[in-house]
């Protein structure tokens, strides 16, 4: 019988194959095989659309040879992240006259090279790109102008204060905004937003229809959205339908027009999107709000006085067509007072039950839903049933894919020890009469426990059973903060400063165990679990999980000692389609053990380890390094003296920086006080590694 070799297979085929090649493997190797390969790799399919944001191994030389070769048939291009390519390399983009989508987040670019290619892509509908320190509209040509009064859509990211070219932006429809200014210079230097006085325009969105702003920490962010959103006070657009602001932090910026917005959105029904900050919104204007409207996408992330309209403008009719909703944030809604005696909180703070389940039932085709830093304690008694427990609410949400939910909702109840430890102490006089606790944990097996406590409830078997298609999940400790927050310092500011939910302690590795029924995880978040001590869980789940891909892990246990070490090291040698890794432990040992088990993770592309008082080897690390290819960031905020870190993170750059255009090697210890510079200073598409966990979860909201 006559062999049959690849080139045997008909066109169809072979494209199908070609599409899971990266573009630059494509178009500067594959295509070099043969002719038939050379006309299929320049197929029309496969070159319309081209991204090479995640194409890390693309250097300067090759994108031009890319880019050229894409001239005359790209309509769509995102170099999004490529923080790496030089400036001279954005210049050959104004080759590909045919670009509609062009996607420049992040890449070096300066007002005059902007001009030159605005100037050349008369055809171009969509534009995103970083307005950086020294950025003047002034130098934009006439032709930029004119093309700029033609964009449909618009995406900034803006690193100093300025408008960008919104204003000369005249038929958007979409705008995005991501503000990332610091409110000093790294000269210590107070920036303040009157660098904006002097231009002669200002943002009108007659034909807007979505609206979107995400912050970073800092007044000045705060104050610059402000100027941005001035014509929404005097006019709201029409057909406006989508308005997504996020604003970190405990005390968001008062906006006065933010009620009559949210009202005047009511009056269109055609709203869409909704986030506002707390202090923006009313009862009584988000009812109007919501009034007649079908919504997708809706985010009330720590609007604790919304609570009660929200459920019933979803529940009592007020809202058109509640099924329509894919997307619901609820994070940080609780607001009852704690218990500081008995470290349990009042059954109103609580999610209802009832409640609950009445909302699965209107809103039964949720794809993504976050209930971080919520509480709900379940009693475990009789009358409540199994129906009515939260997880078995959830469970008949058949469309979820990304689920984020506070650890006290799996937990089996509050036991007396752990009640016990919020309670005065006894007088120090019986203290030499009590014998003392034995310290530590038995001896690391890999026996598994059994799955879940057997006098436990249902309610996990019952989310993960009615739930087998999810993705995403976090489960996250209600007093976790994280010792590196970023751009999402929501969870530091709605962490409770008295501590962990005391329920959040029966959330053990048996839980862990029970997530191998999911078998299309691909994103797993764990953080501020203090019953997990051995880790089993985690071995456990990582078997049934193959293609788990991002995974993070904090605080979990034992603060003092990290006592599921041998369990981790398991773990991660089982993980190998793992590409990103960020763990986060106060006494982490990243020793020649732990980076060994970590080189079993052959695709890992970013790691951020984050140990206020772990420590590091220097060779392991270097070796990890070598042997792991595809790793493009590596980040290690731990312990140790900053000549240490800077000594390793200058080698690892001077050894594999020329191989690895995109290498991002931050090595700095936690507790320095140059740090937030540092951090400040790293690629803006990087800075996601360090964030926390919610981000993604919350990312998930925006509908375009």
């Amino acid at each position: 019988m006559a062999s049959v070799g690849i080139s045997d297979l008909s066109d169809e085929i072979l494209l199908c194959i070609l599409r899971y090649v990266p573009l630059c493997d494509l178009l500067l190797n594959v295509a070099r095989v043969c002719r038939k390969l050379y006309t299929l790799c320049h197929d029309k399919s496969l070159l319309t659309h081209v991204c090479l944001s995640k194409e890390y191994t693309v250097s300067d030389l090759s994108a031009r040879h890319v880019v050229r070769q894409l001239a005359n048939h790209v309509q769509s291009l995102s170099l999004r992240g490529c923080y790496w390519l030089s400036g001279s390399s954005m210049e050959h983009v104004a080759r590909c006259r045919t670009l509609t989508h062009l996607n420049l987040t992040g890449c070096r670019l300066s007002s005059l090279r902007l001009s030159h290619l605005l100037s050349s892509l008369s055809l171009l509908n969509s534009l995103a790109f970083d307005v950086a320190p020294g950025f003047n509209s002034a130098q934009l040509s006439s032709e930029a102008v004119d093309l700029l009064s033609r964009l449909s859509e618009l995406r900034q990211t803006l690193l100093t204060p300025s408008y960008g070219v919104v204003p000369f932006c005249a038929q958007l429809r979409r705008l995005a905004l991501q503000f990332d200014i610091p409110d000093v210079t790294r000269e210590g230097i107070g920036v303040c937003c009157q660098l904006m006085m002097g231009q002669s325009s200002v943002p009108h969105y007659q034909q807007l229809e979505e609206f979107s702003a995400r912050l970073a920490p800092g007044e000045v962010n705060q104050t610059l959205l402000l100027l941005y959103l001035a014509v929404f006070s005097v006019h709201v657009p029409e057909c406006l339908r989508v308005f997504l602001v996020s604003i970190p932090g405990p005390n968001p910026v008062h906006w006065p027009a933010g009620t009559s917005l949210a009202q005047r959105l009511g009056s269109h029904s055609n709203l869409e999107a909704l986030q506002l900050p707390r202090c923006w919104l009313d009862s009584l204007s988000l009812e109007r709000a919501l009034q007649g409207n079908s919504p997708k996408h809706l985010s009330f992330s720590r609007c604790a006085a919304l609570w009660t309209q929200l459920f019933y403008s979803l529940l009592e009719g007020g809202v058109k067509d509640a099924e329509q909703l894919i997307s619901l944030s609820l994070s940080g809604t609780s607001h009852a007072p704690y218990s500081e005696s008995s470290g349990i909180r009042g059954s109103e703070d609580h999610l209802d039950a009832g409640t609950m389940s009445r909302l699965v039932r209107v809103c039964s085709k949720l794809k993504h839903l976050n209930l971080m830093h919520t509480h709900y304690h379940h009693d475990n008694t009789p009358e409540l049933g199994g129906e009515m427990h939260l997880c078995a609410s959830l469970s008949k949400l058949t469309h979820l894919r990304s689920l984020a939910l506070p650890a006290c909702a799996l937990s089996e109840g509050c036991s007396t020890r752990d009640i016990s430890t919020n309670t005065a102490p006894p007088s120090s006089l019986l203290l030499g009469l009590k014998k003392a606790p034995r310290v530590g944990f038995r001896n690391y097996t890999p026996i598994l426990e059994p799955t879940l406590p057997r006098d436990g409830t249902l309610g996990l078997p019952q989310l993960l059973a009615g739930c087998p298609f999810l993705e995403t999940l976090e489960l996250t400790g209600h007093g976790f903060i994280s010792a590196l927050p970023r751009l999402e310092p929501c969870t530091r500011v709605c962490a409770e400063p008295r501590g962990m939910c005391a329920w959040a302690r029966g959330v053990g590795d048996g839980h862990i165990a029970a997530l191998e029924v999911l078998p299309r995880l691909r994103r797993l978040t764990l953080a501020g679990l203090p019953g997990i001590h051995k880790g089993t869980g985690l071995v456990q789940m990582a078997k049934r999980c193959p293609d788990l891909q991002d995974l993070s892990l904090a605080n979990l246990g034992s603060l003092k000692t990290m006592n599921y070490s041998p369990a981790l090291l398991d773990t991660l040698r089982l993980c190998t389609q793992l590409q990103e890794l960020r763990l986060e432990q106060p006494y982490l040992n990243a020793n020649a053990s732990f980076f060994e088990a970590l080189s079993c993770c052959s695709r890992l592309q970013r790691l951020c380890l984050v140990s206020r008082c772990g420590t590091f080897d220097p060779v392991a690390t270097e070796i990890f390094v070598e042997r792991c290819h595809s790793l493009v960031v590596c980040h290690m905020f731990m312990g140790g003296t900053l000549v240490a870190c800077r000594t390793l993170q200058k080698a690892l750059l001077a050894r594999f920086s020329a191989e690895r255009p995109a290498l991002s090697v931050v090595i700095y210890p936690l507790q320095h006080e140059d740090l937030p510079l540092v951090i400040r200073d790293m690629p803006l598409t990087l800075l996601d590694e360090i964030t926390l966990f919610q981000s993604r979860v919350a990312q998930s909201l925006s509908p375009w």
